[in-house]
Order: structure tokens, then C-alpha cells, then sequence
């Protein structure tokens, strides 16, 4: 893709979807029950609940099934996991880094993901690294 305009909602959906579907086979273990939800930011209880200062800190979130509040469940129809990928701060981190989006994404995803199936920093930098090379 290549934009003029900042991707949509739709469109980082799409890349979302491209994503999961190349994420390491450590974390797609992990995954079938996930569902991923795309805003434009953090809600106001899950930011207060975080104690998170500014909503564009907060580029992804992993909720298991058991923490989604009932509002959220009603959305998905199920009790899956879900990831929360937030467009706004990770444009702006985009435009921050002038990385490549996928790749953004990518790490963003992995990150999250990494760290709530409490995956060492290591692993997760590792996991990060092959998917970087191998797009060279």
C-alpha cells in the first residue's frame, strides 16, 4: 500500500490481518482464539484503569477473554482474546520513526503479544529481528 492520505481504520485492519498472518510460529501458538479490534484510541476506562497519561502511549493492549469488559463482548460475540490496535498512536509513531507501517505494525504486534504471553525481551527482539531481515 501506498498512501497519500493516512490509512483508515479499513486499511490498517487489512495490514493487521496481513500481519497475524506472518506472525512467528512461537506467538501464532497462541493466537487462535484472538480477535482484533482496531480504534482510534485507548476508551477512557481501559486508559484510567492503565493509569495511562497520554492516549498515544498506548499503541496496542492484550485483553484476555476473562478482563473485556461486557460492552466489548457484545461487539465480538465471543469470549476470545482480543487484541486492541490503536490507529492513531501507531500513525504517529510511524511518522515519528519514518519506518516502513507494516513493519511498525509488525513490531507493535509482536511486542504485545510477546509480553502478555511473557515472552523474555530477548525472544521478543528476536522475533522482531527475523521478521526484519527477512524483508530485506
Amino acid at each position: 500500500m501506498n498512501f497519500s492520505v493516512a490509512p483508515s481504520m479499513e486499511d490498517i485492519e487489512i495490514m493487521v490481518g496481513n500481519v497475524m498472518e506472518q506472525l512467528p510460529s512461537e506467538l501464532d501458538t497462541h493466537c487462535e482464539n484472538l480477535s482484533i479490534v482496531v480504534e482510534e484510541f485507548v476508551d477512557e476506562v481501559t486508559e484510567s484503569e492503565l493509569d495511562v497519561d497520554d492516549p498515544f502511549d498506548l499503541l496496542a493492549l492484550y485483553k484476555s477473554g476473562k478482563e473485556i469488559s461486557p460492552g466489548i463482548m457484545k461487539k465480538l460475540a465471543n469470549d476470545d482474546d482480543v487484541l486492541f490496535i490503536y490507529r492513531r498512536p501507531i500513525l504517529d509513531m510511524w511518522c515519528e520513526t519514518g519506518d516502513d507501517l507494516f513493519s511498525v505494525l509488525h513490531s507493535v504486534i509482536v511486542e504485545e503479544l510477546g509480553r502478555s504471553f511473557e515472552f523474555s525481551d530477548d525472544d521478543i527482539e528476536e522475533m522482531t529481528k527475523r521478521h526484519h531481515q527477512g524483508m530485506l
